[in-house]
C-alpha cells in the first residue's frame, strides 16, 4: 500500500537580468565554438586548412588574431555580464550584441552545408536576440530620493510603523545609523 505524498508548487524564483546576460552570452560562446568545431567535419575543411586557407583566407598571424578576438569577446561578455554597473552593463550588452549580427550573419556567407550552417546561424541569432531583450527590458527603480519626496508617503509610513522596538532607531544610535531611514512629517 503506498500512501500519497502531499505535492507541492515549485517557487519559480526570479533570475537577475546580469545571469541571464551571463549564461546567454555562455550558450552563444558555446554555439560560436561548437558549429566551427564540427565545420572540420565537412569534407575538404581540414584539406584546407593544411593548404593555409580558411574559407576564403590565408591562414596567417593576422587571421588567428581576429578570430581569437572574435571568440574572446563572448568570453569577456559572461564575465561583464555579470561585473558593470547596470547602466554600463545594458549598454555594452546591446552594442556588442548588435555588433555579432552580421558577424553571425557572415558565417552562413560560403558555407557548404547549408543546412549545418543556417541552424547555427539561426540559434545563435536567437540567443543573440535575448540578449537585446534583456538589456533592452532591464527592470528599473525609481530612485529613492523620489519615493521619499512623493506626495504618496504611506507606503513609508507603513514601513516606518511596522517595524519592532529592536529596529527602530534610538535617540542613542549615531546619526549615521538614523541616515538611511526616510523622514515622515
Amino acid at each position: 500500500m503506498s500512501t500519497r505524498r502531499p505535492t507541492t508548487t515549485l517557487e519559480a524564483q526570479p533570475i537577475p537580468v546580469r545571469a541571464k546576460l551571463a549564461a546567454a552570452w555562455t550558450s552563444f560562446m558555446f554555439l560560436y565554438a561548437y558549429v566551427d568545431i564540427l565545420g572540420f567535419f565537412t569534407p575538404g575543411i581540414v584539406d584546407d586548412i593544411l593548404d593555409g586557407r580558411v574559407f576564403e583566407f590565408d591562414l596567417s598571424q593576422t587571421f588567428s588574431t581576429a578570430a581569437l578576438t572574435l571568440m574572446a569577446i563572448p568570453i569577456f561578455m559572461v564575465v561583464l555580464s555579470m561585473t558593470l554597473p547596470a547602466r554600463v552593463n545594458r549598454i555594452t550588452n546591446l552594442i556588442v550584441a548588435a555588433v555579432y549580427v552580421p558577424v553571425t550573419v557572415f558565417n552562413v556567407a560560403g558555407g557548404f552545408y547549408l543546412y549545418f550552417y543556417g541552424l547555427g546561424v539561426v540559434l545563435e541569432l536567437i540567443v543573440l536576440a535575448l540578449i537585446v531583450r534583456y538589456a533592452w527590458t532591464w527592470p528599473r527603480t525609481a530612485p529613492l530620493a523620489t519615493m521619499a519626496t512623493s506626495p504618496d508617503r504611506t507606503n513609508i509610513r507603513a514601513r516606518q510603523q511596522a517595524r519592532t522596538p529592536e529596529q527602530s532607531p534610538s535617540c542613542s544610535e549615531p546619526a549615521a545609523f538614523r541616515a538611511d531611514m526616510p523622514k515622515v512629517d
